[in-house]
Order: C-alpha cells, then sequence, then structure tokens
C-alpha cells in the first residue's frame, strides 16, 4: 500500500477536562499524529481554570480547541499527511455543547492545508 492509498482516521477524545485529537492510519491503527489539552502550553491555562472562584467544571473551551486543530495540522503537515477523514456518526452523537466546541478546531486543521472530510456535515447540523 502507498503512502496515497493510506486512509487516516481522526478521533476526537472529549471530556470536561481535556480534548485530545489523535490521528490513526486505518490500515494499521497505529497513531501517527496526536495534540491535546494536556500539553506543556495549555497548563497556565488548567492551572488558572483550577484556582479560579466559583470552579468551573470546564477546562478547555473553543480556543483551547483551535489551537490545538492547529498544532495537529502542522504536525500532520510535517509527516506530509494532506487528508483526513472522521467517523461523522461517532462525532453527531456527541452532545450539541461540545460539537460546538469543536468546530473552530476542524477550522483549525483546515487553515493548515489538511482536509476533513466529514466535518462539512458536523459543521452545517444545528
Amino acid at each position: 500500500m502507498t503512502p496515497a492509498d493510506q486512509r487516516h482516521l481522526l478521533r476526537l477524545a472529549l471530556s470536561c477536562r481535556k480534548i485530545s485529537a489523535q490521528v490513526t492510519n486505518s490500515g494499521t491503527d497505529s497513531i501517527v499524529a496526536m495534540a491535546s489539552s494536556t500539553e506543556q502550553e495549555f497548563m497556565t491555562h488548567y492551572r488558572s481554570k483550577l484556582t479560579t472562584f466559583p470552579r468551573s467544571h470546564k477546562f478547555w473551551d473553543a480556543k483551547i480547541a483551535s489551537r490545538i486543530g492547529e498544532k495537529l495540522g502542522f504536525r500532520l503537515n510535517d509527516i506530509g499527511i494532506s487528508h483526513l477523514e472522521i467517523d461523522l456518526a461517532e462525532e453527531l452523537s456527541r452532545p450539541i455543547h461540545y460539537r460546538k466546541m469543536i468546530v473552530p478546531f476542524f477550522h483549525s486543521v483546515k487553515r493548515a492545508g489538511i482536509s476533513v472530510s466529514g466535518s462539512e456535515q458536523l459543521e452545517s447540523q444545528p
């Protein structure tokens, strides 16, 4: 299988505490790139959310998701991947507040030059 024939699947793991994005090779299920809100760059934001009063239960937002998408896009460019796929059914099954916060993530990945098939339908959903 040539690199052009390989399919890459973008998987998002979302919780109130973190967002994690992994790109896997669908042929081998191995992770080829990832970015997460637990990286060093985001720790000051995370710590500031811990010390606010009243304490927030959400430790990431659309701005953090956008920055993670940007980092993932740059990492994918470095290894020569230009096209990703998402599991649309899985993304549509997420609560609406998560879907609204990850739309900027997909925009950032696209701005980095990576096409994400399936994200158009996700963005057009209410």
